[in-house]
């Protein structure tokens, strides 16, 4: 059966930590009858929040998906973590999404993660609601909310509602469409609200509102504008038309407010969902790419009777064995099906079809176009794989995951537990891919990175629970790179005559600090054939396979540029083999004289305090070497971003708590590398060292 596609909503409800995601879908999944008792996040009850780590920290981990029901239309919910440590979650969602609520702290405002997720909607297109969660916490203020989303995320807020009092004082909202006000009891049942007037002292702040609603409203219609010049009233049903296409179209965000925790507010944001976001048809369908990720020019329309696209955005495993998330994009998966995993080549067949309900589940026999289910029991597929119809191959624009800046090694405390930490490590690596694990080829130790303290600490953590293997963890090790500073040409020749056909290769090259950001670059200047064309590609792997171990430590070398201007070779002695073992060990002779110096990964630093404690969380990041880039004074304290190495950064959380009688709170993302100060890198080099000696 054809489904109504015009009736289904696949959104995501992203924003920074604490400020209420979490709590909003509860609210919203006990208004459309999906649960009948709320649970609070505080008391580690809340439905999408049901590991166990999310429950005891109070904080979302990994992204749920759930679907219910408001005024006929089918919501498919994905509640995404706010933390930065996990915020690929919150990408990866993202990507499958047709709109979103970005929720935002009536106090906090507009904070370090919510522009990153913001940044990756953008990147997505997807269209977005707004809604100002926590306005009847201390400091909280809507209109300061409203001004921060235009200056901070150079976006287009389009108020819909008013917030009626504030703080203690706030108990509903005016809807400006209908010029009516929502007024809710103290009861705390989202049920409990009359329909009113507005209030007398708020009629000519609603009026100002509503105009410059409508003005906004009409630029995005031609007709609708010109009627609305002429001084005709328009109808309801003819701004709301406006406003979703405005929406669609990323010329705007309705922006709502309210406080979710006392179930006020959230019929609005519910009543936007299904007015103002996009259904699966009518966003632009995805672009279908060649295996060299170049646009093939089709596309994956959402349509049931097209073939079949599907992408596969999480892998999650539970008792009942692997559950792989996908996003279907085109076409019908039924029970039973083979379909293509086109990363891997090979054939996948459908065991069993779900629709989730957080850590529930609902078994369906086919699914279509637009829909996002859990297909249990596939074999190859990763994070990022397209699904689909073997007869009909293509592939869809696959993930982009960011590199971890943190590691740890890992070893098992009981001896016989090697191979069972080794199975579990490889199951988490399937479920999230910003966690890689690696093996140290000199030491032995496995080596877990990520992409920050929090998120290896909940790694173990789940080794332990969920695995049942307990672990010795090692120092958290930074991800440092080196680099070159000076331009050196150099020249290097491979002679090895052994008794029949020997070995000889000559090089001249150039090796040169490249662009930040470039990693590696190979060029060739080489003319009149002294090294034929064919050898080009050895020196290259030679050099591109020798800097992933640096000089001056054995980090890999980043922005290095190698250019080949010359050589030599012998018509019988000259391979491919020869050219890379030059290329190796000009490497090795080279990068020493040309200036190697050691980077460190700096990290944007975003941190919350209150007033009295500015002055020591200033000298405390100073101390750090870290350098402060801005303040900016809050309702309930200050904000002080900052850029500190990485390597400084360790247990902060611990000290800035301690600094600020429990008060304060940071954010921390990845910015870049830079050089390391001498002194540093000095004990960063003779610590390398003796893991080196130590291990031989």
């Amino acid at each position: 059966m054809k489904k109504d596609l015009t009736r289904y909503r696949n959104i995501g409800i992203f924003a920074h930590v604490d400020a209420g995601k979490t709590t909003t879908t509860e609210r919203i999944l006990k208004l459309t009858g999906k649960i009948h008792k709320i649970g609070e996040v505080h008391e580690g009850a809340a439905t999408t929040d049901f590991m166990a780590q999310e429950q005891e920290r109070g904080i979302t981990i990994q992204s749920a998906a759930t679907s219910c029901f408001w005024k006929d239309h089918q919501l498919n919910i994905i509640d995404t973590p706010g933390h930065v440590d996990f915020t690929i979650e919150v990408y990866r969602s993202l990507k499958v999404l047709d709109g979103g609520i970005g929720v935002f702290c009536g106090s906090g405002g507009v904070e370090p993660q919510s522009e990153t997720n913001w940044r990756y909607a953008n990147d997505s297109k997807v269209a977005r609601i707004v809604y100002v969660n926590k306005l009847d916490r201390t400091g909280a203020d809507f209109y300061r909310v409203v001004k921060q989303v235009e200056n901070v995320l150079a976006a287009r807020p389009l108020v819909m509602v008013l917030p009626i009092g504030t703080e203690t004082e706030f108990a509903g909202v005016v809807d400006l469409l209908t010029r009516k006000a929502w007024i809710w009891d103290d009861s705390g049942n989202p049920e409990n609200y009359e329909i009113q007037d507005v209030p007398e002292d708020m009629k000519e702040q609603v009026e100002t509102y509503r105009e410059a609603m409508v003005e906004f409203a009409v630029e995005q219609d031609e007709d609708t504008m010109v009627k609305y010049l002429e001084g005709e009233e328009l109808t309801v049903d003819e701004i709301k038309e406006c406003i979703r296409k405005g929406t669609r179209e990323l010329a705007f965000f309705p922006t709502y407010c309210g406080s979710s925790f006392k179930n006020k507010g959230v019929q609005l944001v519910l009543d936007a969902v299904v007015d103002y976001l996009p259904a699966p048809n009518e966003v632009p369908p995805q672009p279908e790419i060649d295996l060299e990720g170049n646009e093939t020019g089709k596309f994956a329309h959402v349509d049931p009777e097209k073939p079949m696209r599907a992408l596969a955005f999480k892998i999650m495993d539970d008792r009942f064995g692997s559950l792989t998330f996908t996003r279907i994009y085109s076409g019908t998966i039924s029970k039973g099906d083979n379909v293509l995993d086109t990363a891997t080549g090979k054939s996948e067949r459908i065991g069993r079809i779900v629709e989730m309900h957080a850590n529930s589940r609902e078994e369906v026999e086919s699914a279509q176009a637009g829909d996002i289910v859990a297909l249990v029991g596939l074999k190859n597929v990763q994070t990022g794989h397209t699904l689909c119809d073997p007869k009909q191959p293509a592939t869809l624009e696959p993930m982009v995951f960011p590199a971890p800046v943190i590691s740890v090694a890992v070893s098992p405390k009981k001896k016989g537990d090697n191979e069972k930490m080794g199975v579990a490590i490889s199951k988490m690596v399937q479920e999230d891919p910003s966690f890689y694990v690696e093996t140290d080829q000199e030491t032995g130790e496995t080596i877990l990175k990520g992409m920050g303290e929090l998120h290896l600490d909940i790694k173990v953590d789940i080794l332990k629970r969920t695995y049942g293997v307990e672990v010795e963890v090692g120092k958290p090790q930074v991800a440092y790179r080196e680099s070159i500073t000076k331009v050196l040409p150099d020249s290097y020749v491979h002679k090895k005559q052994s008794g029949g056909s020997g070995q000889y290769a000559k090089i001249d090259y150039i090796i040169e600090p490249g662009e930040t950001g470039t990693g590696f670059e190979f060029g060739s200047k080489v003319t009149g054939g002294n090294v034929p064309r064919e050898f080009w590609p050895a020196v290259q792997k030679g050099f591109a396979s020798s800097v992933e171990k640096g000089p001056l430590a054995g980090f890999p070398v980043v922005d290095l540029k190698v250019t080949l201007t010359d050589g030599g070779y012998h018509p019988v002695d000259s391979s491919a083999i020869a050219f890379e073992i030059a290329a190796r060990a000009a490497y090795r002779q080279s990068l020493p004289k040309a200036g190697p110096q050691l980077l460190e990964p700096i990290m944007k630093v975003d941190v919350f305090t209150p007033d009295d404690y500015m002055g020591d969380v200033i000298g405390d990041i100073n101390r750090r070497r870290g350098l402060i880039l801005g303040q900016e004074a809050g309702a309930t304290g200050v904000r002080i971003k900052a850029e500190c190495p990485l390597s400084e950064m360790f247990g902060y959380i611990g000290d800035l708590r301690t600094m600020t009688s429990g008060r304060g709170q940071f954010s921390m993302s990845f910015s870049h590398y830079a050089p390391c100060p001498s002194n540093v890198a000095e004990v960063v080099i003779k610590e390398a060292k003796e893991r080196q000696e130590a291990a031989v």
